[in-house]
């Protein structure tokens, strides 16, 4: 159970890395669109015939500051996208689609709550009762100010329902719902009632919020010092991302009012501050004491620990030690990433890691009492330093005490690391036993005796199903793309040769289409749960060709002639009639111009050609479901027969041009009511073929189908009769 809840941790660490990784581009963008378009600064390095008002300089700056803002304004909306795509164990786009419609219906719910209990007027106005910066406007709506919290809460609970349900199975009639595509559909009905209650508890949790960052900042400089171990503690753990995220963009870190707007979160009072820099004296240091001390040790510490390893390297190795240690140490101190150094000696002489995080967490606390205020978007490494230290000025950020203080910080890391190394004799790069490799360690290099494990164990249960299939396509060498439409599962496969049709057909499919390179494997409209769960076991089969022999078995085609048969010798009972849904030829089904629909694979029943754009209701029923490509329509009739109306040959592949549908999943219809319209010039223009078949999809043993009509038919006339045997 701790393994589990940690393993969680370390995941929601990794995905919040999603979203950040954009922030440096942002920032950067916000750093030099506010620098230079401010007035001091253009008047203090008298820029203005380049930087002024109405250059072209300007202009263009003045675009990079917004567009920097823009991110920095839609965090949490960027959180909720981001977390769910890390936290999505397969088809994340299909988890990030969901958590965006789930994070505006949250909102868009909370909204309706506050408009409904009088806190947002009719005018759109908040309420004058309403305590100052709890309400803000998030894209447009006008909700509860969660801030990334909100994102996060979004991401991961979308995530939990799409790794839940993105393979769930439903009944025949629904089924164009099963799969991926019920994601979307269940997060939009649970974030409904998130927001509604979000409305209720999100106050109290607010209220606890800015208590724990009264708490942290009440403590001083003491509660800087135990911010900074911890984090740098975290490090090995991946954990670092969930520990120190809430005081970067949440209440936690503290509030400010900057510019007339209430502002949560060190960084984000940062940059808002940047925004209106003109106006501020000097930037909050109680703001940066989450990072500004990130500059010492990242610019001075570490590279004077990288300096005392190579210094007692063994001199046999000193050369390729120095170069490693090199690289590293400029790594470190031009972006603030500090793996390539930290995680080596933590490895091999976690002493050494212990001292890091001591005089890391003494570094934010020492930066807090020299008021240093410099921001930084990603990690404490030259370029943020010159973007939002040095261009900022000295008198708002005091950049400069960062400097003798970092020369100290170069020197106390350079001889305690020196002292121990020797002391212990520990192992770091270059002082590795004779036959030991030179290298700078990863975390990567620790998860990998675990992945070994896990490998030797083996995957978990295998899906046979996907297993039969893969065989039956030749093998994953044999495979070169997988993809499905409403009911094939269409693969394309280097040598169509190698395909197994009775291996195929034994693991369920209704039919075996060949066309060139291109297979479709006829399941039916659970199709899309087949192709998730084919891809799943793709990515981990052996990379073989399977070369059996396919044989010739045609023991499903011999029973249903059985059926058949033994149907002409029975009664038969009841029959239910189809009416054509549109005017135009009607024919026999096998005279269709495609291979699945003239060999019955999806269903019996016939074809139409149709001659006139309007398709109607065959019958009284319910419209089970539309197509995405709008090509076809499920339909229920209100005797009980399942029916696919399917226009055209392979017009799934023209994404909805050509068609105008009028009603939608679940709506009641009459017969004659029209479904759709269809261009016809168009279709015939780009479509395959125009017949279209009607079918009954789900007929039992003792069902058959009856041709009723050949030739001219209008829509509504009698196309074909389902008869009941006993």
């Amino acid at each position: 159970m701790k393994d589990k809840a940690f393993e969680v941790l370390q995941r929601i660490g990794r995905s919040f890395m999603l979203p950040i990784a954009i922030l440096p581009v942002a920032g950067l963008l916000l750093g030099l669109g506010s620098s230079f378009t401010n007035e001091t600064t253009i008047e203090m390095y008298n820029l203005g015939k380049i930087l002024g008002d109405g250059t072209m300089l300007h202009a263009l700056l003045v675009i990079m500051n917004k567009v920097g803002s823009a991110v920095f304004d839609n965090l949490p909306l960027l959180f909720a996208v981001g977390v769910a795509i890390g936290m999505a164990k397969k088809e994340k786009e299909v988890s990030a689609l969901s958590a965006v419609i789930a994070y505006f219906v949250m909102n868009i719910s909370i909204s309706s709550m506050l408009e409904i209990n009088g806190k947002i007027l009719a005018d759109g106005s908040i309420s004058k009762d309403v305590l100052d910066g709890t309400i803000s406007s998030v894209c447009g709506i006008n909700t509860l100010q969660m801030g990334v919290f909100g994102g996060i809460i979004v991401g991961l609970g979308v995530a939990a329902l799409h790794n839940r349900f993105h393979k769930i199975q439903l009944p025949n009639s629904l089924s164009f719902f099963a799969g991926s595509r019920f994601v979307p559909i269940v997060s939009t009905i649970v974030y409904m009632f998130v927001g509604i209650f979000m409305y209720f508890i999100w106050p109290v949790v607010q209220n606890g919020i800015y208590a724990l960052g009264g708490l942290v900042t009440g403590s001083g400089y003491l509660g800087t010092l135990a911010f900074g171990i911890i984090k740098r503690a975290l490090i090995p753990f991946g954990l670092h991302h969930v520990f120190y995220m809430p005081f970067w963009q949440t209440a936690v870190g503290g509030t400010m009012d900057v510019a007339g707007n209430l502002v949560q979160g060190g960084q984000n009072i940062f940059f808002a501050q940047l925004v209106d820099s003109a106006n501020i004296t000097h930037f909050s240091a109680d703001a940066t004491r989450y990072f500004s001390g990130e500059f010492i040790f990242m610019i001075f510490g570490l590279p004077g620990a990288a300096l005392a390893m190579y210094r007692t390297a063994k001199p046999e190795k000193k050369k390729q030690a120095g170069g490693l240690l090199f690289s590293a140490a400029l790594t470190c101190m031009l972006t603030g990433i500090t793996e390539p150094i930290e995680f080596s000696f933590l490895f091999v002489a976690p002493i050494l890691f212990g001292v890091q995080v001591v005089l890391a967490g003494a570094a934010y606390m020492i930066a807090h009492i020299l008021n240093i205020a410099v921001g930084l978007t990603f990690s404490g490494g030259l370029l943020d330093l010159f973007l939002f230290g040095i261009l900022q000025g000295n008198d708002k950020t005091s950049w400069l005490r960062i400097i003798p203080v970092g020369i100290v910080y170069f020197i106390l890391y350079y001889v305690i690391f020196s002292f121990l190394i020797k002391k212990f004799n520990l192992k770091t790069p270059g002082r590795e036993d004779d036959a030991g490799e030179v290298k700078l360690y990863t975390k990567a290099d620790v998860n990998t005796r675990k992945a070994k494990e896990t490998d030797a164990e083996g995957a978990a249960s295998e899906d046979e199903l996907s297993k039969d299939i893969t065989m039956g396509l030749g093998g994953k060498k044999n495979i070169d793309t997988v993809d499905c439409c409403a009911t094939r599962l269409r693969c394309t496969v280097v040598k169509p040769e190698l395909v197994n049709d009775a291996a195929l057909k034994a693991t369920g499919a209704s039919g075996v289409i060949h066309k060139g390179n291109g297979v479709q494997v006829i399941y039916g409209p659970h199709v899309t749960v087949i192709k998730s769960n084919l891809e799943d076991y793709l990515e981990s089969a052996p990379d073989i060709e399977y070369t059996e022999n396919s044989e010739d078995l045609s023991e499903e085609t011999d029973r249903k002639d059985e059926d058949k048969q033994e149907n002409e010798t029975k009664k038969v009972v009841k029959t239910i009639v189809v009416s054509s849904p549109m005017t135009g030829k009607a024919a026999d089904l096998s005279t269709a111009p495609d291979e699945g629909f003239a060999g019955k694979m999806m269903g019996d029943g016939a074809v139409v050609t149709p001659e006139d754009a309007v398709i109607k209701a065959p019958e009284d029923g319910e419209v089970v479901f539309v197509f995405d490509t709008k090509h076809a329509i499920g339909f229920m009739t209100d005797s009980g027969l399942s029916l696919l109306i399917h226009i055209g040959i392979d017009t799934v592949k023209l994404d909805g041009k050509g068609f105008e549908v009028f009603v939608e999943s679940g709506q009641k219809v009459k017969k004659g009511e029209p479904l759709m319209k269809i261009d016809i010039d168009f279709l015939k223009n780009n479509a395959p073929s125009l017949v279209s078949p009607v079918l009954c999809t789900e007929l039992e043993d003792n069902q058959e189908v009856r041709l009723l009509k050949d030739g001219d038919i209008k829509a509504g006339e009698e196309l074909f009769a389902v008869d009941f045997y006993e």
